[in-house]
């Protein structure tokens, strides 16, 4: 599998690093049209049936001068991939998937937050700090209800984000329903582009802070100097904050894993047909084997959940706080013959231990509610209270 391979939680800034990091999945590189349909899925798909209803509609509709056919085509093509019942799966225009790839250039631009699908609605991971989403008040749980006076009923997670998407310096308004509220406020929130820092560190005492916001190109890069200075500030101990990391590029995920783990799988890709395919941990990097607890919460998701669930399979780590987001697919963005795409899930993530991450997330070794427990806190006082 390619190493452009990219999971995330998808995000509102023209999307993370230099590719889609839709919705918790991960995008492998992109093709080019398929060939013909197999005559299985022909058979399945019943082609006649659909020529059937496109004549009816051509030769009976009462106002033929508004049939438009390539709405007609993109109707048919959106109703087939929401026969999927799948939130990350999506058609896109040929101008979204323009604007799709051109992320693959590294362009960062938008409001500034990752969201993801929770109970079949488009709701909020985490907005990233210091963006327009953060400081027009956007949280982690709202419900995004409409964009720019348009419901988000029965769309995609996808085509939710690519509403929102858009320059820097251009307006767009967003009605959410905060979590644990009654009524809905609309917010406006001009665009900017989006710089990210994707690791925090600080000495807590005698423990080292390690705080990954996301899985960018720039992350192991940005750890590795971190981790040297852990080892030679003699810390007793990491704390490996994941708390509302949507995930990022699963390459970067494996990198930084590899940091922990000596050797042996970090994630398994199983695919439609059952074949698997395993990245392992580089045995030639900087390796920390000091005692860990990784925290995680319900917006842990996707390359976070990864980690998480590698360093719990290994027992390398304590992972403390709440079930994590259940993010594990991987997406493909195919281009059709006229220039629009599908973003298709073709596969899904195991852990080491064959564990399925797609709707069970990570269930954390020890329960911690962080609303009421100051969560690193709580890392010092167990990693000091361990012998």
């Amino acid at each position: 599998m390619s190493n452009k391979l990219k999971t995330g939680i998808i995000s509102l800034l023209i999307i993370i690093t230099t590719g889609l990091s839709l919705t918790g999945g991960c995008i492998l590189d992109t093709i080019n049209p398929p060939a013909q349909a197999t005559e299985q899925a022909k058979g399945d798909l019943n082609i006649k049936l659909l020529e059937e209803a496109y004549g009816v509609i051509q030769k009976e509709y009462v106002e033929p001068e508004k049939i438009d056919s390539r709405k007609l085509s993109e109707g048919m093509i959106k109703g087939l991939i929401q026969g999927l019942d799948d939130p990350y799966s999506a058609y896109l225009t040929k101008e979204q998937y323009d604007m799709s790839v051109s992320d693959f250039a590294g362009k960062f631009e938008g409001i500034g937050a990752y969201v993801g699908s929770e109970n079949n609605r488009v709701t909020v991971i985490a907005p990233i700090p210091d963006t327009p989403a953060d400081k027009a008040g956007i949280k982690p749980g709202d419900i995004i209800l409409e964009v720019d006076g348009k419901s988000t009923e029965n769309m995609s997670v996808t085509e939710v984000v690519l509403l929102i998407r858009g320059p820097k310096g251009t307006p767009v308004k967003l009605t959410v329903l905060h979590k644990g509220e009654a009524q809905p406020v609309t917010l406006e929130i001009i665009r900017a582009e989006i710089k990210l820092n994707s690791v925090r560190f600080e000495m807590k005492g005698s423990y080292a802070w390690v705080n990954i916001t996301n899985f960018t190109e720039q992350s192991n890069r940005e750890l590795e100097p971190v981790l040297k200075t852990i080892s030679t500030n003699g810390a007793k101990g990491i704390i490996l904050d994941l708390r509302r990391d949507p995930g990022g590029i699963l390459q970067t995920v494996v990198d930084i894993a590899s940091h922990f783990i000596k050797e042996g799988p970090i994630v398994h890709v199983v695919d439609r047909e059952g074949n698997k395919e395993t990245s392992s941990a580089n045995r030639l990097t900087l390796k920390l084997d000091l005692p860990m607890v990784v925290l995680v919460d319900q917006y842990s998701a996707s390359g976070s959940e990864v980690l998480a669930g590698a360093l719990q399979d290994y027992k390398r780590a304590l992972i403390a706080g709440q079930k994590t987001y259940g993010k594990g697919s991987v997406n493909q963005l195919i281009k059709l013959s006229d220039g629009s795409g599908i973003y298709i899930t073709i596969a899904r993530w195991l852990t080491p231990n064959g564990n399925l991450i797609e709707g069970k997330g990570i269930q954390p070794d020890t329960l911690v509610d962080f609303e009421k427990v100051d969560g690193i806190q709580w890392a010092i006082d167990y990693l000091g209270s361990q012998k």
